[in-house]
C-alpha cells in the first residue's frame, strides 16, 4: 500500500500543511497533519462491520490553528503543569511561559501542538508509518537545551496504531511527551462519552490542589469515584460530591499504571462502547495516565461533518509521566542528560466485542 498525501491548508507563514493518511488491509484509517503533529482522524469498524471516526478533529486547518483544546495533537514539550511556570536543573532555576494561571500547561503559549512538523512516511515491519520531527531551540518557552524530537505513528494489520518517541538534548533538561486525541467510539452518534464504560489498571492516582497541580500524594482509590479498576460508567461518579472531582469539573487527573517494571508496554486503559462494540486498549511504556473527561469542551470551531464539540463530547486519555514532575522529587524523573535518549512507547488497539 502507498501512503497518501494531500494539501491540508497553508498556514500565515506560508508553510503548506498536508495530511498523511495511514491504512491497513482491513479498512482502517489514521490521518496526520504536520501542524502539530495532529492525528486528524481515526477511522474503525463497529460490530456490525460499519465504518466510522473515533477521534475529534476539524476538516480546517483555521479550526486546529484556532484551537485551545489541543485536539489531536503531540504535546510538549512537557506535558500537563508545572506549577508556577519554574523549576531547577543543578541549582538552576528556569522561569517558563505562563498558560494556565501562574502555571505552566502543556509546553506553553506556543507549544509543540502548535508547531510545524517535518514529515515523512515509509513502510515498516509492523504497517504503514511517518516519522515526525522538530527541533525545539534552546530557551523555546523558556526550557533548555536544543531538544531535538521524533514521533513515529505505525498502523498495524492488526488495528494497532503504535506512537513511538525519541528525543535528544544538547543540554540538561526536562521533557514528557503525550498525545492529545480526544476519542468517542461512537463515531459521533452519542454526543457525549459518559455511556462509555473504562477501567484503568491503577490502584493509585494523584490528587491535586486547587489549581490541578498534584499535591505530591499518591492515594489509593479504593472507595473513591476514581476507583476504575474494574470497568464502571463513565457518568456514574462524574460529579459525585468529592472535592478533587469539583477541582476538575470531573475527571481531569493522572493515575499510577501498574507497571511490571520501569519500561515495560504494560496496560493502562481499556474503554468500551457497548452500543457500538468498539473497544480501545491502550498500552504504554509510561508511569501514568491522564484521564480527561472533556470538561471545558466548549463548541470552539466546527468538527468533522458540521459536528459541534461541546461539554464532555470526547475524552483523553493521555500517556504521560506525572505533572509538575520536575518540582516532585518524589515523581519518576523527567530529566534528560547530554548523551541520553529519551524514549516512550504508546500502542492503541482497536477491537470490537
Amino acid at each position: 500500500m502507498s501512503i497518501q498525501k494531500s494539501k491540508f491548508g497553508t498556514l500565515p507563514d506560508g508553510n503548506d500543511v498536508f495530511e498523511f493518511t495511514l491504512k491497513n488491509s482491513n479498512g482502517m484509517l489514521v490521518k496526520v497533519i504536520n501542524y502539530g503533529g495532529i492525528i486528524t482522524s481515526i477511522v474503525t469498524p463497529d460490530k456490525f462491520g460499519n465504518m466510522g471516526d473515533v477521534v475529534l478533529g476539524f476538516d480546517s486547518l483555521d479550526y486546529y490553528i484556532q484551537d485551545t483544546h489541543y485536539i489531536g495533537a503531540i504535546v510538549g514539550r512537557t506535558a500537563n503543569r508545572i506549577a508556577n511556570a519554574q523549576f531547577s536543573l543543578d541549582i538552576k532555576t528556569y522561569t517558563l511561559a505562563t498558560n494556565n494561571g501562574t502555571n505552566n500547561h502543556h509546553g506553553g503559549l506556543i507549544g509543540f501542538n502548535k508547531k510545524y512538523w517535518h514529515i515523512k512516511s515509509f513502510e515498516s515491519q509492523l504497517g504503514e508509518a511517518i516519522q515526525l520531527e522538530y527541533l525545539s531551540k534552546d530557551g523555546e518557552e523558556g526550557f533548555p537545551g536544543n531538544l531535538q524530537v521524533v514521533v513515529i505513528y505505525t498502523l498495524t494489520e492488526e488495528n494497532s496504531l503504535i506512537v513511538d518517541y525519541k528525543a535528544t538534548t544538547d543540554k540538561k533538561t526536562v521533557i514528557n511527551l503525550t498525545q492529545h486525541s480526544y476519542f468517542n467510539l461512537s463515531a459521533g452518534k452519542q454526543k457525549d462519552i459518559l455511556s462509555h464504560d473504562l477501567q484503568i489498571f491503577a490502584n493509585n492516582y494523584l490528587p491535586g490542589d486547587l489549581e490541578q497541580i498534584p499535591t505530591g500524594e499518591i492515594e489509593n482509590v479504593l472507595n473513591t469515584p476514581f476507583d476504575f479498576t474494574k470497568t464502571k460508567t463513565i457518568g456514574k461518579d462524574i460529579d459525585d460530591n468529592n472535592a478533587q472531582i469539583k477541582a476538575g469539573a470531573g475527571f481531569d487527573h493522572t493515575w499510577v499504571i501498574e507497571k511490571e517494571s520501569r519500561n515495560s508496554l504494560d496496560i493502562a486503559a481499556k474503554l468500551v462502547d457497548s452500543e457500538s462494540g468498539r473497544t480501545l486498549e491502550i498500552y504504554t511504556t509510561e508511569p501514568g495516565i491522564q484521564f480527561y473527561s472533556g470538561n471545558y469542551l466548549n463548541g470552539q470551531g466546527v468538527g468533522k461533518a458540521g459536528e459541534i464539540y461541546n461539554y464532555r463530547y470526547g475524552m483523553g486519555l493521555e500517556t504521560q509521566h506525572f505533572p509538575d514532575s520536575p518540582n516532585k522529587p518524589n515523581f519518576p524523573s523527567v530529566t534528560l542528560n547530554v548523551g541520553e535518549e529519551f524514549k516512550s512507547t504508546t500502542k492503541y488497539v482497536f477491537k470490537t466485542e
